[in-house]
């Protein structure tokens, strides 16, 4: 029987947030979420996206600490899914949650202005 790479992917997303919250005790990581995770057709490699809230310097030592404990990572998921290989993983900072509050501050500030110029009229 195949696994699907859908159902891994959905597997190894809810592990690595487990991971992360539970098991990774590394006083850089900041509040991460992770958002998706990509797998390959043949399960060999896993793109994980994720969020940090907080400012540059937190998304910086959060992609250290992420990066020095993707061995341990990798071996957990390895163990806790029973997949035969356990994929190479590549964390990526996911900034579309950034973009979307910075186009929001921008519309509710025209949305502002323009309920300013129609009070002045």
């Amino acid at each position: 029987m195949r696994i699907r790479p859908g159902r891994v992917a959905n597997a190894i997303r809810k592990e690595v947030s487990s991971i992360i919250q539970g098991e990774l005790k590394d006083p850089r990581m900041g509040f991460t979420t992770i958002l998706k995770v990509e797998v390959t057709p043949d399960l060999r490699m896993a793109k994980i996206y994720y969020s940090v809230l907080g400012e540059e310097k937190k998304r910086k030592s959060t992609a250290v600490a992420l990066k020095n404990a993707n061995g341990f990572i990798r071996t957990l998921i390895g163990d806790r899914l029973g997949l035969r290989f356990a994929p190479e993983i590549i964390f990526i900072l996911d900034r579309s949650f950034e973009y979307r509050e910075k186009i929001d501050r921008i519309i509710d500030k025209i949305h502002k202005e323009k309920l300013a110029d129609g009070q002045k009229e």
